[in-house]
C-alpha cells in the first residue's frame, strides 16, 4: 500500500531538544551557581542529563506525572531536599531559559513544506500534550499537524505498538499507510514497525550536529540498528516514502 500519512516524532527530529536543553541547562547551572560543583562543564551537562533520564523514565512508566518528574529532576540534579514549590521554581528557571533557546533543525520546514501536499501529517511524542502543544505553537508549526498525541493523554507510551496505533486510529488510517519517523532506530523506527507502520529512522548523529543525541559523526549505524530504514536528513525522506509502496 502506498504511504499516506505520516507521524512524526518531535523532540530531535523536527525540534533540536538536544541542542536546546544543553544550552539552557548550561546558562541555569551558570545562573544557578553551580558550575564549581562539577569537575567541568561537560561533567555538570552529563549529569543533567543523567538525572533527566532517570526521572524521564519514571514518567514514562507512569510512576511520576509530568510536573512530578520535573521536581524530580530537581531535587536529584541539586541533591537536595526540596518542597514542591522550591523544586517547581528551581526547574522553572531553567524551562525559562531552555525556551529562549528552542529552535528547529534547519531541514524541519522545507521537509514539511515538500510533503504537505501528498501527505497527510500527525505527531506522536512521548512527552506531555501541554508541554507539546505549547512547543508546536512557539515555533509556528501546530497547524501542520492534524493530530497531536502524547504519552501523558494516551496512556501508552512508545514503543508500545499502542501508541503507535492510537496515532493511525486518530488519523482514520490503517498502519499499513502511515510512516513514522523518529529520531531513535528502537523505540521510534523499530517499534513503528513492529505496530504495522513504516518506521523511519533519522540518524542525526551522521552529521555531526553539535546539538544530536549521542556521539556525533557515527559512520555505521551497528547491528542493533540492522534492517531499520535510515536517513541522515529530512530531505531524503521524500525520496524514501515515494519508494514504499
Amino acid at each position: 500500500m502506498p504511504i499516506r500519512g505520516i507521524l512524526w516524532d518531535i523532540d530531535d527530529t523536527l525540534f533540536d531538544y538536544t541542542g536546546s536543553d544543553r544550552a539552557g541547562a548550561m546558562r541555569h547551572i551558570e545562573a544557578e551557581m553551580l558550575l564549581d560543583r562539577h569537575p567541568s562543564p561537560e561533567a555538570a551537562l552529563g549529569r543533567w542529563q543523567e538525572v533527566m533520564e532517570e526521572q524521564f523514565a519514571r514518567f514514562l512508566s507512569g510512576e511520576l506525572g509530568f510536573l512530578e518528574h520535573r521536581r524530580e529532576r530537581a531535587r536529584g540534579f541539586l541533591g537536595t531536599p526540596l518542597t514542591d514549590e522550591e523544586a517547581d521554581a528551581w526547574f522553572g528557571r531553567y524551562v525559562a531559559l531552555y525556551e529562549q533557546a528552542w529552535t528547529l533543525f534547519p531541514d524541519a520546514v522545507p521537509a514539511l513544506d515538500a510533503l504537505t501536499p501528498g501527505y497527510r501529517h500527525g505527531a506522536l511524542s512521548n512527552s506531555s500534550t501541554p508541554n507539546q502543544e505549547r512547543k508546536l505553537r512557539r515555533l509556528g508549526i501546530r497547524d501542520r499537524f492534524e493530530v497531536l498525541l502524547c504519552a501523558d493523554e494516551l496512556g501508552h507510551a512508545k514503543p508500545a505498538p499502542e501508541a503507535f496505533r492510537a496515532g493511525c486510529d486518530a488519523m482514520g488510517l490503517p498502519p499499513a499507510e502511515v510512516a513514522y519517523v523518529g529520531d531513535r532506530h528502537d523505540i521510534d523506527a523499530r517499534a513503528a514497525d513492529d505496530a504495522g507502520l513504516r518506521g523511519i529512522w533519522i540518524d542525526r548523529t551522521w552529521g555531526h550536529h553539535p546539538g544530536s543525541r549521542g556521539p556525533g559523526g557515527t559512520s555505521h549505524p551497528g547491528p542493533a540498528a540492522a534492517g531499520v530504514r535510515r536517513i541522515t536528513g529530512l530531505a531524503e525522506l521524500p525520496g524514501l516514502l515515494a519508494a514504499l509502496l
